[in-house]
């Protein structure tokens, strides 16, 4: 009984490969092309080693109108300086960070130096502790443009360890739903009040 279900099955199986495989010869080219256009809009980098905080920076530097970044970690003075230059030309910076890992827990003093620097500058500046971590890592350009990925915006992401930058350009659809959940965050946050 056992042998005539095996061979019973395996006689469907045969029956269905030509059309399985004609389905596959026929969506596998449309799938490759939207995998190869879409590539163009794509850019990544890692680090410590591969350009990861170049690209976060590249991305900043390309704000014509808006940044909105949301963070973990946010300790590195290279971004605070693009973000800080941006809004010098006039770009609206706003940033949402978790508030225990850059208030309480911030015992280099680093992230109170940066997000400082940020709100002395005119950019609002939020923490949020409604969550257990508030672990986003995004920055959303003009709404069109998103850089996400594991990096956090802090010197151990960008020299010590083994982090990734993904850059999807010019996608405002995606970008729509990253600011609607950046507005989430901004808006249950707390503005940030320096400590000095």
């Amino acid at each position: 009984m056992r042998k005539h279900h095996i061979a019973a099955a395996a006689l469907a199986a045969a029956a269905l490969l030509p059309a399985i495989g004609h389905a596959f010869s026929f969506s596998l080219p449309d799938a490759a092309s939207a995998i190869t256009a879409a590539s163009t809009d794509i850019e990544a980098a890692f680090s410590p080693d591969a350009g990861a905080l170049d690209l976060v920076l590249k991305v900043i530097g390309s704000a014509k109108q808006s940044i909105r970044v949301s963070a973990y970690s946010f300790t590195s003075a290279p971004v605070t300086k693009a973000l800080l230059d941006a809004s010098r030309r006039g770009v609206d910076v706003q940033v949402v960070v978790d508030q225990r890992n850059n208030l309480v827990d911030d015992r280099s003093g680093k992230a109170a130096a940066a997000l400082g620097a940020l709100v002395t500058a005119g950019i609002p500046v939020r923490t949020i502790s409604t969550y257990a971590i508030h672990h986003d890592k995004f920055l959303c350009v003009d709404g069109r443009t998103v850089e996400t990925g594991s990096f956090n915006y802090s010197d151990a992401a960008a020299r010590r360890n083994s982090e990734n930058v993904l850059v999807i350009w010019d996608r405002p659809d995606l970008a729509r739903r990253y600011l609607r959940h950046w507005q989430s965050r901004f808006n249950a946050g707390v503005p940030y009040q320096p400590r000095y």
